[in-house]
């Protein structure tokens, strides 16, 4: 009876793991690099294009300023023996005055550059991960990580979809943005 009891818990286990063999075969698993995507798709490079023009035009607006602050500064060292002690200070102070502002254009400008890059970030990132949701549900995936945010150290290659992604991803910011044009 004994023996009995073993052989039917073992034919029991055997049942219970080979089940769960059967269920980890049906296991897909997916893993993106959203860095790649930002650095390699249209709508990627579509913000990265928009951010550099727009810091191209934060530096060229703070050039002019610092410039203008330049010119004041040398007109100051050339007319200041020249000037009475009140034209000097007054002249001193609109230096100071000019170079405070430079210096609140500059933190407001690095803000708003930064705020813009933020929302860029986040608003690709919403319609990636939208995307993978999509394809996660239409190819069956049982979960699809973020390379560097999910703490993957490594991962084979057959199971990278950064590439699949940019694909659609690159399809459907063509489609919209001949929608908005």
């Amino acid at each position: 009876m004994r023996y009995i009891k073993l052989i039917l818990l073992l034919v029991s286990l055997s049942f219970f793991f080979s089940g769960h063999a059967l269920a980890a075969s049906k296991i897909k698993i997916g893993v993106i690099d959203f860095q790649k995507i930002l650095e390699t798709s249209s709508a990627g490079k579509a913000a990265q294009a928009e951010i550099k023009k727009m810091g191209k035009q934060l530096e060229d607006d703070l050039k002019k300023k610092e410039t203008e602050i330049e010119a004041i500064k040398n007109r100051l060292d050339r007319e200041a023996l020249v000037m009475s002690r009140e034209m000097r200070e007054e002249k001193e102070r609109e230096g100071r005055i000019k170079l405070n502002d430079y210096k609140a254009l500059q933190k407001k400008s690095m803000a708003e550059f930064k705020e813009v890059e933020a929302r860029s970030i986040v608003r690709i990132q919403k319609e990636v991960v939208d995307l993978v949701a999509k394809i996660g549900k239409r190819d069956n995936y049982t979960l699809i990580v973020e390379k560097r945010e999910g703490g993957v150290l490594w991962a084979p290659e057959s199971i990278d979809i950064t590439d699949t992604i940019i694909k659609e991803y690159n399809a459907d910011f063509a489609k919209n943005h001949k929608n908005k044009k």
